[in-house]
């Protein structure tokens, strides 16, 4: 190998840990908008069913977003963030700058975007010499969810709650019925949760009655006299103050789960509405120290609930 291609190849790997840098410095107060996607991250959240082989395809590298095992060793753009892949990575330059043909690299396809299973410096190395199509063995997992390359763990998040309040209100005519267009959540399966609610209440209007009640009328009559109550003192008593990233519906599922604790200890009479009552007296004026405290217990409530 001549000195030359040694030479190049340092350069250019120096040249895109330098990019790198300056990437994570310009990015310094949002650090998610310069971190590569974690595949095992992005199947969390949106769980897909099934997986099917694809074969060869000639994939734009711009659509390769994240990594199953290496996203933390390259940034949101696939530029080196370590001093210590400089050897391998100089070894791949050298190969694109002698026109050596590598393997295809191996990726999972999800939701539109690409996921390096094999093959992350040859995407680095590519990247950085401007190369735009790239030959990939590609696998597909099934998603509901379209994700765009630039997005973030947070923002796959938020796209998987809008889809799944889309589904709710398709599913149930929410908004023809109720007229309510922002029932909302800050945590991703709160809606079969709400469904569910639903369900109970139709369940106990159903108690004494011939002929079965229309689940749109249990519908209607859990907003009005269940979850409507709840919020009109949520925000009659400014509650979410307290609660600064979360929603009037995150907290409704926070005292009706308070409430069947205080119908164990008061007995089924107690109303959901005496339930929010209690909520507002005792969080009501909560200190700073306080509000932490609880929005860490919502978070295992809410984790808790959806297992």
């Amino acid at each position: 190998m001549s000195n030359a291609h040694h030479i190049q190849a340092a350069q250019d790997f120096s040249k895109a840990r330098g990019k790198a840098m300056l990437s994570r410095m310009q990015h310094f107060m949002n650090v998610d908008r310069d971190r590569l996607l974690s595949l095992n991250d992005v199947k969390e959240i949106l769980k897909p069913k099934s997986e099917t082989y694809r074969g060869m395809k000639a994939v734009p590298i711009d659509l390769i977003v994240g990594s199953e095992g290496r996203y933390r060793d390259f940034n949101k753009y696939f530029l080196p963030r370590s001093e210590h892949l400089r050897q391998r990575w100089e070894r791949v330059d050298m190969a694109h700058i002698k026109d050596i043909i590598l393997p295809p690299i191996q990726l999972y396809e999800i939701g539109g975007v690409y996921f390096v299973r094999d093959g992350n410096h040859r995407v680095s190395v590519a990247r950085a010499q401007g190369v735009e199509i790239i030959d990939a063995e590609v696998t597909s997992l099934s998603s509901e969810i379209t994700i765009k390359p630039a997005m973030t763990r947070a923002d796959l998040s938020k796209a998987l709650i809008a889809y799944e309040k889309k589904i709710f209100y398709e599913k149930t005519y929410f908004g023809e019925l109720t007229l309510c267009t922002d029932l909302d959540f800050s945590a991703a399966g709160m809606y079969d949760v709400i469904y569910n609610h639903i369900l109970v209440h139709k369940y106990y209007l159903n108690e004494g009655v011939t002929g079965e009640i229309p689940f749109s009328n249990a519908l209607v009559s859990w907003y009005n006299n269940v979850y409507k109550p709840i919020v009109d003192i949520i925000m009659e008593e400014r509650l979410y103050l307290n609660f600064p990233d979360r929603t009037p519906g995150d907290l409704y599922v926070w005292i009706v789960k308070r409430w069947d604790l205080l119908k164990q200890k008061y007995g089924v009479g107690f109303s959901a509405y005496d339930a929010a009552r209690e909520f507002s007296q005792k969080y009501g004026n909560a200190r700073k120290g306080l509000r932490g405290f609880l929005a860490r217990l919502f978070d295992r409530l809410i984790n808790k609930g959806r297992k």
